[in-house]
Formats: structure tokens, sequence, C-alpha cells
């Protein structure tokens, strides 16, 4: 989750923090890790990269292999990995930063939580839907526990669920998470928040898998256009909205629109992420599949 741009932490107060706690483990530590997650919240993942691989070393020497402090730099370096197409070491790192979780707070906890989210997503971005799922199903039951069912972490939960549940083919179990999740942002955060816009794509995307492709690139396009307004132009994260109202444009037949979008999308990831990466190989093939009318799914 993005946070709201007017209480992002600057970069230069960051830099200053870290500059100045050189010899305070703790307080540098926790600087460099607000730094990489800001850089990676903005984009720069090749920066940020760099920063938390440092920055886990550091924090194994200060703290120790198995601290809750080296497990938080874990997550999010694993957060990392799963928008720039290094799967296979998010993996390790989110099952590293579970069981040093697991062992210092119990099963039901909020970190643990946390942590079973994004091994769901992660594996919902490989494309492994299968896997992914009793991770997504483990984070929601954990956390209706601990907050009941109306909570904002559970409604985030359940959207990311949602999408695992699409790719197992069970696409009316997933709508109905995510219209519960919708009414939960919506009630909480109103009308602009970056919740709202990924769930508004996802529901693009069960549309778009039934066929409904004006249905769909409404709401793609009112997704896209939250996005661009709550993170810029030019983020990483526009691009499978991008793609995906692309391939919904061509399947009516509009390929100079579906060019566009493939175009916009492959310019925002090629800076970014790897060569293989999902969402960078969808947008050139759908470029490719728009000269010659062919077409693929959806992704979410």
């Amino acid at each position: 989750m993005t946070p709201p741009r007017e209480t992002e932490p600057t970069e230069d107060s960051l830099r200053a923090a870290i500059g100045c706690h050189r010899h305070a483990p703790t307080r540098r530590l926790g600087a460099q890790l607000a730094l990489g997650r800001l850089w990676r919240e903005r984009g720069d993942y090749r920066r940020a990269g760099i920063l938390l691989a440092l920055t886990l070393g550091a924090a194994e020497h200060a703290y120790g292999p198995d601290s809750p402090d080296v497990a938080a730099v874990c997550n999010e370096w694993g957060v990392l990995g799963k928008y720039t197409g290094h799967f296979d070491r998010s993996q390790a790192l989110y099952l590293r930063a579970l069981a040093i979780c697991e062992n210092t707070y119990g099963s039901d906890h909020d970190i643990v939580a946390t942590l079973c989210h994004n091994l769901g997503g992660l594996a919902h971005a490989r494309g492994a839907h299968h896997e992914g799922e009793p991770w997504a199903a483990r984070s929601v039951s954990i956390r209706t526990r601990l907050h009941g069912p109306d909570h904002l972490l559970v409604a985030a939960d359940r959207a990311a669920w949602a999408a695992l549940l699409d790719g197992c083919g069970r696409s009316g179990d997933a709508e109905t998470q995510l219209r519960a999740a919708l009414t939960v942002f919506q009630r909480v955060h109103g009308a602009e928040h970056y919740e709202i816009a990924v769930t508004t794509h996802n529901l693009a995307a069960l549309q778009h898998r039934r066929g409904h492709h004006t249905a769909a690139i409404d709401d793609y396009t009112r997704a896209l256009a939250l996005k661009a307004r709550l993170l810029g132009d030019s983020h990483p994260d526009l691009a499978t909205t991008l793609v995906n109202l692309a391939t919904a444009h061509r399947q009516r037949g509009e390929l100079d629109q579906a060019a566009l979008h493939y175009t916009r999308a492959i310019a925002i990831l090629t800076p970014h992420v790897t060569s293989d990466q999902p969402t960078l190989s969808a947008a050139r093939q759908g470029l490719f599949l728009s000269r010659t009318e062919g077409t693929h799914g959806p992704l979410l």
C-alpha cells in the first residue's frame, strides 16, 4: 500500500538520519529500511535493491540472524523482488521472515498475516495461483480472528485473495471478496486511494475474463487514471492496468489504442525490471499480437 504523498517521508530527511546515526545501528538501519521502501514506492527499484541488500547484511550483524528486525528487511526486499521479477529470491526472503516471526510472535499475529498475504501475492505474480491461494486464505483467517470481518486489513487481504481465487477458476468467489473489500475501502478512504484503484482494476479483469469488454475498459480506465493521480504518470505500477486495457481494446479490434497502451507499458517498465518480468513480457507479446490481431487474457 502506498502512503499518501502528504505524509511521505522526504528522501533528504531520511538521508540525513542515516548520516546522523552512523554509530547508532538501530536508528540508522530503520532509516535505511524506510528509504529503501520510499524508493520502491516511487518506482526506483534499482537503488532500492542495492540499499536493501546492504541493509540486510548490516541488520544481521547488528541484531543477529533470527531477529524480527532482520525479518522486516527480508519482507521489504521480498516485496521489491515481486515487482522486479526476482521471484525465487523473494520467496526465500518471505519464508525466512515468516519463520522468524512465527517463532517470535506465534501463528496468530498481524506480521504473520502480512507475510502470508505477501507469499500469496508473490505466487500470483508467478502465475502459481493454486500454490498462493492457501497463503491468502490464511491471511484472511488470521486477520478476521484478530480484528473482525469489516476491518481495513481484512479488506486488503480479501482483495489479494480474490486475485488468486480467480486464477484458480473461482471467479464468483473472487467477485464476492472484491466487492466486500471495495465497500470497506470506500467507507474508510473515500474515493481517492490506491487500494480502490487496485480493486477497481481487479473487478475490471473479472469482467474482461467474462468477455464483457466495454465494462472492463471503463473500469480499467478509471483504475489507470486513479493510479496516475496517486503515483504519477510513469510509475511502474501502472503497467499491468495498461497491458490489460490494451488487451481489451485489441479484442474489440481497436488496434491503434491497443498499440498505444502496450507501448506505454513497455516504456514504463523497461528501465526498472528484468527482461523476462511477466508484465513486460505480456506487453511485448501483446504489441506483437496487436499487429497480427491475436488475443490473450487479462492480468489480475
